[in-house]
């Protein structure tokens, strides 16, 4: 319950503050949200707006979310291995020093995130330490700090922004010719999108239907960045020890981090088709880091 609340005041703020941006455009640029130049303007503001707070806000909400404990001062000789750890990779990997932190879960899983390289969060869950050697929460932190470095969160945060720009425009131009057509008004439409229940109805269907399409690319961009992370431990560690992970987290159960924060653990969800994986198939990375794909 506590997450389902978190989850949607995060929303309204984000709502509320992008509405409040939209307002102060409109006054100061006398933009016409009813045009397509003005709706596109709009899709941006929101497309891109709310990708970037939500970036922003990323490491608060996955402390939240999680109720990961930050390692301010190691209290044992395992947070101390942690900290050690990520600081020598990242060290390596040419970044600054995350934040350490763990998660109280049975399930081995871990994420990194953050609004850049030199401000992230890497995080380990209970599970992971206990069902994992060092050599494989080694490689498990390294796929992390890999993350990143690549600057992953970033990427995908800027994909995000790009179709959601496009499926927020696009469902509103569809819907504007829908809607005139249905009402045989072609030509009193011009260059104006709007109007009534049936218009704003037709909205929400192609917004789900783009969104959709939208998401397999997404998850496409998504699926590449988890092959870099896995090259990217490999160079670090070794891929032995990045296959022995992976291997016992093959083991294991699906992810079980909630919604908002799949996406960014090392382990994914099923889907019964991969173009809706966020992960690929974990025999897959398995292959490419055997083969040498890194």
């Amino acid at each position: 319950m506590k997450r389902v609340a978190l989850l949607i005041g995060t929303n309204l703020a984000v709502i509320v503050v992008l509405s409040i941006v939209m307002n102060v455009l409109m006054a100061m640029f006398g933009l016409d949200f009813g045009s397509y130049q003005g709706l596109l303007v709009f899709a941006a503001i929101f497309g891109f707006g709310g990708a970037f707070i939500s970036l922003m806000m990323s490491k608060w909400m996955a402390k939240r979310s999680t109720g990961a404990q930050v390692i301010e001062r190691p209290r044992n000789e395992t947070e101390r291995w942690l900290v050690e750890t990520v600081a020598r990779q990242a060290k390596q990997a040419g970044i600054k020093m995350p934040e350490v932190a763990i998660y109280q879960s049975p399930e081995p899983n871990a994420f990194a995130t953050g609004p850049s390289k030199n401000d992230s969060l890497v995080a380990v869950s209970t599970g992971l330490m206990h069902a994992m050697n060092k050599d494989e929460v080694e490689a498990v932190l390294a796929h992390e700090v890999s993350h990143v470095a690549n600057g992953d969160m970033v990427t995908l945060t800027l994909i995000q922004g790009v179709v959601n720009t496009f499926v927020i425009f696009l469902a509103r131009v569809v819907a504007g010719f829908i809607n005139n057509a249905m009402r045989g008004n072609q030509q009193g439409g011009g260059n104006t999108i709007g109007g009534g229940f049936a218009y704003y109805g037709i909205v929400i269907v192609l917004e789900i239907v783009f969104g959709i399409l939208a998401s397999i690319i997404v998850m496409y961009f998504s699926r590449q960045r988890e092959y870099r992370a896995d090259a990217g431990a490999a160079k670090l560690v070794g891929p032995h020890k990045m296959i022995s992970a992976l291997q016992r987290l093959n083991a294991g159960r699906d992810s079980q981090l909630d919604s908002t924060m799949a996406a960014f653990g090392i382990k994914g969800k099923r889907a019964k088709s991969e173009l809706f994986l966020s992960h690929p198939p974990i025999e897959k990375r398995i292959a490419a880091l055997q083969e040498g794909r890194f």
